[in-house]
Formats: structure tokens, C-alpha cells, sequence
């Protein structure tokens, strides 16, 4: 008497193609979810991104707002504060679009910023120029560097 032994993988029949995509899915959606949790998307995060300098007499705030109309803007000044709002507006993707990337986000939007020392509210300007708003900000009188003379003895 003869006893054939077949091999435990004898019943195994390659996956059609169909299944290896379905696999290989599975596959970059479980590395991909792994590779978002330790190295981070870049994402929109605060908007719009701005830069705060001075001279002796002034602030400047220029704010990155492509996009958005001029008329759109709230901007509004306090003592030593200033705030910027409005809505980034984009045109959406014909309908059925499939995005491989989504990094710009539309909506409203609200920066306040302290400022270092107290404005004068009155002579604040605005200007915006490419997608860049600049906002001048002269200081108030107290706040302004006082030259000292030395008197002698």
C-alpha cells in the first residue's frame, strides 16, 4: 500500500490580479496611516502666516493672503493689538474629482496679534499688493524711544 503525501500549500491557488490590487491597497493604507502618525503631513495650520517688525517709530505686519480680496478683510486695532479676519475662498474641483493631495483649505479666518508696545490707532494703514497685506502700525508717543540728553555737572 502506497500513502501520497501532498503538500499542505497543494490547494493553494494564486490570487488574480484583482486581489493582489485589493492587497497592495491594504498594504499602502497600512503604511501610509503608520508613516502619518510619525512623520507629519505639512498641513495649512495658523493663517495666514505673518511677519511683525519695527523700526523706531513703527510697527509693520505683513500677512501672506493669497486669494483674498482686499474688501474681504476685517482689520481692527486695539491699544497694543491687532486683528486680522476674513474667508479664503476656493474654487472647488469639478465634481468626481479624485484628490491625491489636499494641502489648501478654504474658510474663515482670524489672527489677533499682541503687539509689542501700544499704537496709535488713528494713523493705522493698510495696504494689500500680490497676496500680501501690509498693515503700518505707528507707535503711540509713549511707546516711542525718547533720546536723553546728558547734562554736565
Amino acid at each position: 500500500m502506497a500513502i501520497l503525501r501532498t503538500p499542505a500549500w497543494s490547494g493553494f491557488r494564486w490570487p488574480s490580479f484583482g486581489e493582489l490590487d485589493r492587497m497592495r491597497n491594504d498594504m499602502e493604507k497600512l503604511f501610509g496611516g503608520l508613516s502619518r502618525g510619525i512623520f507629519r503631513e505639512p498641513s495649512a495650520g495658523v493663517f495666514p502666516l505673518l511677519n511683525l517688525t519695527e523700526n523706531s517709530n513703527t510697527y509693520f505686519v505683513r500677512a501672506e493672503l493669497p486669494g483674498v480680496k482686499p474688501d474681504e478683510l476685517d482689520i481692527s486695532v486695539t491699544g497694543d493689538g491687532l486683528s486680522i479676519s476674513g474667508e479664503r475662498k476656493i474654487p472647488t474641483a469639478e465634481k468626481g474629482a479624485k484628490y491625491h493631495r489636499k494641502e489648501r483649505e478654504a474658510g474663515t479666518f482670524s489672527r489677533i496679534l499682541s503687539l509689542p508696545g501700544p499704537i496709535d490707532g488713528g494713523k493705522v494703514e493698510a495696504t494689500c499688493k500680490d497676496g500680501i497685506l501690509t498693515v503700518v502700525l505707528p507707535k503711540a508717543e509713549a511707546a516711542k524711544p525718547k533720546q536723553v540728553s546728558v547734562k554736565t555737572g
